[in-house]
């Protein structure tokens, strides 16, 4: 059994659906079909969710998600039938917006009308492409806790609904991105969260593979909009994968990977407009595992420095400052240590899988028993590989290069498979094309 996912790319225009039902029915054991919303949907409704918006430009907006989904509606042959199944949803979607309260659990549900609308468009495209698909709410499945924006999926519950609602044998078509909580409040997973939707539907229902079908050939050694000489990854570990996507791998979602390693599902990245091109396998032992695979760049970090003589040679007050972070849900990436200082660094991009709000209420509770610095526009670089912590040679020619760099932070040996430090944003794209050229080679 494959599950197979397609992004907003990949049903965003009628030929692009066209070419994904191709692929779906170009393989029978392809049962669990996982969309995105239209590409440019989930953007729309973003916006649709501001206060501040006047009628007008709201009927814009709804304008756009309209015209969007009907241009690939009037090229299909259910028209009228495909015309009835959207304006169902899009006029709940207009209902929704009348609502007076807009908390996080309103904006869940109306976040939650993209990909409502793809999959009622795009089951009809695949039965015109000959695959008897029926349409499955992954509410109805994909069970999470309330934390509404950003929800926590609930294995064993979603286990027992996947047991109840999909049957080996028959072709599903589902929505990414999505759930309900016990109280059937509709939930998202965070944005880009359709491919750990898909990853969470593999390892439920025993899938064999787990496709995500994209617009890139694959895992690429860096992004090749920086680098043009960047190449796609034939196969890569796991391990690797899991890192380049936490260090800022634009394919793969942080979290995407964590199901399919606990079930031992294999991994496909592939282009959903270049179907035949084998894309990138992500394995649990690769063929060939070089020092240096790949290496990723994530811009907007901050870099949090907590300096207190407390620290000297005292026990608990590591465990205070961590404690602090934690009732503000503050993830950390990188952690260094002196012996009277902590710097760490927190990924506050506005589209981080898991952004940090650092706001006045922990610099202020941090301040009460430490000096806080707090440096912005930094950029995280990481090197992605094997063993690096037992590779030599690697370390000397690295800060050789970069010896005309400010290097702020470095965290090496914690993993064998990276090797990061944080520099100036400024200078991150640079930095990674002279890296990109002196240690990836095809």
């Amino acid at each position: 059994m494959i599950v197979s996912k397609f992004g907003g790319t990949s049903v965003g225009t009628f030929e692009a659906m066209q070419r994904s039902a191709k692929i779906v029915a170009s393989d029978l054991d392809r049962q669990l079909i996982v969309i995105s919303a239209t590409s440019g949907t989930t953007n729309d409704l973003v916006a649709l969710s501001a206060s501040q918006l006047d009628s007008t430009q709201r009927e814009e907006l709804l304008g756009n998600i309209e015209k969007r989904h009907l241009a690939i509606i009037e090229q299909c042959e259910a028209e009228e039938k495909l015309r009835d199944a959207f304006y169902t949803e899009f006029s709940g979607l207009r209902e929704h917006l009348d609502f007076v309260g807009r908390d996080k659990r309103w904006k869940d549900a109306l976040y939650a009308f993209g990909e409502l609308m793809s999959t009622r468009v795009f089951v009809e495209v695949l039965r015109e492409n000959g695959v008897d698909a029926e349409w499955l709410d992954a509410r109805n499945v994909m069970k999470t806790d309330s934390t509404f924006g950003n929800a926590e999926p609930i294995l064993a519950s979603i286990k027992k609904k996947a047991a109840k609602h999909i049957q080996k044998g028959k072709t599903y078509l589902t929505q990414g991105f999505i759930g309900s909580d016990v109280f059937g409040n509709t939930t998202t997973l965070g944005r880009g969260g359709s491919d750990f939707s898909a990853s969470l539907f593999a390892e439920t229902v025993g899938a064999d593979t787990l496709e995500i079908w994209t617009d890139v050939a694959g895992v690429f050694t860096t992004d090749p909009r920086i680098v043009p000489d960047a190449f796609p990854i034939n196969e890569i570990t796991f391990d690797e994968a899991a890192e380049l996507s936490v260090f800022g791998g634009k394919v793969l979602h942080p979290a995407t990977l964590k199901p399919a390693m606990r079930a031992g599902v294999n991994v496909r990245v592939a282009s959903s407009s270049d179907p035949d091109n084998p894309g990138t396998y992500i394995v649990k032992d690769a063929e060939k595992k070089p020092a240096i695979r790949a290496i990723s760049l994530r811009k907007d970090q901050t870099l949090l420095t907590v300096n207190s003589l407390e620290m000297l040679h005292q026990h608990g007050f590591l465990a205070h400052l961590f404690k602090v972070l934690a009732e503000h849900r503050i993830s950390v990436d990188l952690v260094s240590t002196s012996e009277v200082s902590v710097a760490l660094t927190l990924d506050t991009a506005v589209n981080a899988a898991n952004k940090v709000e650092l706001n006045e209420d922990v610099l202020e509770e941090l301040g009460r028993f430490a000096e806080v610095i707090v440096e912005d526009e930094l950029a995280l670089i990481a090197l992605i590989g094997n063993d690096l912590q037992k590779t030599s040679g690697i370390g000397g020619p690295l800060f050789t290069a970069l010896e005309d760099y400010n290097v702020r932070l470095i965290c090496h040996g914690a993993s064998p498979n990276n090797l990061c430090f944080l520099v100036e944003q400024k200078q991150a794209e640079d930095i990674v094309r002279m890296l990109h050229g002196k240690f990836i080679t095809e």
